[in-house]
């Protein structure tokens, strides 16, 4: 945290940065991880039929029919991403083409079809959107700012578990789709830092 109260873009970069590569590698190698297995046991042992209907809902939070207008509507919110708009647009290309990359230099399948699976795109984009407005919610005033951030950082979470309770991903896909669009947004977001900060970077309630 810096003295602001918040985490500083390149700090969530190189967390997240390293987190991504560390999976990459593991997966690449190794093919899986020890824990995906009884974590997505886990999670689809919480599988009833309303939480998989929640779970269908949430999962469009990751898909590009909702981002596309959401990102749109960050452009209309937030001056400061009208002001760098080739830096959230150009997040949002590169999004989905890492994930495509990397999905098939892993070639890892899904848990229970042969579709490519490591990373996540769903988990990607959702968290390059929300990752996004964690950054954006700096020009709202501290205490919505602070709102604002934990509910995108939900969203990530649940678009996560929703790919995993949906029986699309393994729970290592869905780490590393999230480390991939948090170190996305917040590329961005360091490129865009030479904008003044916003209300709530300046309030130490509002991270």
């Amino acid at each position: 945290m810096t003295a602001t109260g918040r985490v500083h873009p390149r700090s969530v970069l190189t967390v997240a940065g390293v987190c991504f590569l560390a999976l990459t590698v593991t997966i690449a190698l190794l093919g899986s991880i020890p824990a995906d297995v009884s974590v997505r046991q886990g999670l689809l042992a919480l599988a009833s039929p309303a939480v998989v209907g929640a779970m269908r809902v949430v999962n469009r939070a990751g898909d590009w029919r909702v981002l596309l207008p959401g990102t749109l509507l960050l452009f209309v919110v937030f001056r400061r991403a009208r002001q760098t708009w080739w830096l959230w647009v150009a997040q949002k290309v590169l999004a989905p083409t890492l994930e495509w990359v990397v999905k098939h230099l892993v070639g890892r399948t899904r848990p229970e079809s042969l579709a490519l699976s490591f990373p996540s795109g769903h988990s990607t984009a959702a968290a390059a959107f929300f990752g996004a407005v964690m950054y954006l919610a700096d020009a709202l005033p501290p205490r919505l700012c602070a709102w604002v951030r934990a509910l995108a950082m939900v969203m990530i979470l649940l678009v996560g578990m929703a790919r995993v309770i949906l029986r699309a991903h393994w729970p290592s896909d869905v780490l590393a789709g999230i480390a991939l669009g948090l170190a996305l947004a917040a590329a961005a977001g360091l490129l865009a830092s030479r904008e003044p900060a916003g209300a709530c970077a300046s309030s130490p309630s509002g991270g």
